[in-house]
């Protein structure tokens, strides 16, 4: 099977079934962007700095990568940036170009997996804004190393990843609230499929892959970044209680 497109096809049910990634934004929010009032995450609540982004957004192209939903690329585009939405769920597409219509937004919208963002050619964009959503995929340094490709000199990448230390834990147990330490890191569900629990969360949310924070955070670094940002965040799990789940970073092409 292939897992990355069947995540794609379990984003478009969580996405019609109005998963809190999905719901779009109201009008309301597009014309305050649009005033210069707005604030978008990379991570499940925490703003990201206003001073992460360019200071001018008019006319900056943005790419936002794996971030269908009709949540940050139409604020973007509101406050004045070229955006180009990238997803692996046509779904989530469309909730971008309705937002677009009716809002009187131009965004473009590209399918596919983001290990591969060929549709792009070399230092194309000013910014990449990458939500949380690389723990969808098997390997993550591919991506670093494309948005290295597609950001200019001088770009910016804004992240946003899992803290590896959740995938340690039974997951069917996590939901419940029971922290029960049963795997390593790097993580991947589809080598515990025999466990009906996983099974069961993979398939109605997606297939999951914990991976380390040498390749999350060392990744960028190795593709070309300097770190020059970094915030941590919590929202979602039982892990709340104990430590920040999620970690959002700034890097910069050199």
């Amino acid at each position: 099977m292939d897992y990355v497109k069947e995540n794609g096809k379990i984003w478009d049910d969580r996405s019609a079934n109005a998963d809190r990634w999905s719901l779009p934004v109201s009008s309301e929010e597009t014309a305050l962007a649009k005033k210069g009032e707005w604030s978008i995450v990379l991570t499940p609540s925490k703003p990201v700095p206003r001073d992460w982004f360019p200071q001018e957004l008019s006319g900056k192209k943005v790419l936002c990568l794996a971030s269908g939903g009709g949540q940050q690329g139409p604020i973007l585009a509101a406050a004045g940036a070229d955006v180009t939405v990238f997803d692996n769920s046509r779904t989530q597409l469309d909730k971008d170009i309705q937002v677009a219509e009716r809002d009187g937004l131009t965004i473009q919208t590209v399918q596919g997996n983001m290990q591969n963002l060929s549709a792009f050619s070399d230092e194309s964009f000013d910014l990449v804004f990458h939500p949380w959503s690389n723990g969808y995929i098997d390997n993550v340094l591919p991506v670093w190393r494309e948005c290295a490709r597609v950001l200019k000199r001088g770009g910016i990448l804004l992240a946003g990843f899992g803290n590896p230390i959740e995938n340690i834990f039974d997951p069917v147990k996590l939901e419940h609230g029971e922290l029960t330490v049963a795997y390593k890191v790097p993580y991947a569900d589809v080598d515990h499929l025999d466990d009906p629990g996983i099974r069961q969360i993979a398939e109605a949310e997606g297939y999951i892959w914990g991976h380390t924070l040498a390749d999350q955070i060392g990744g960028q670094i190795d593709a070309g970044f300097v770190i020059v940002g970094f915030y941590e965040d919590r929202g979602g799990t039982a892990l709340d209680n104990y430590i920040s789940g999620s970690i959002a970073t700034k890097a910069v092409k050199l």
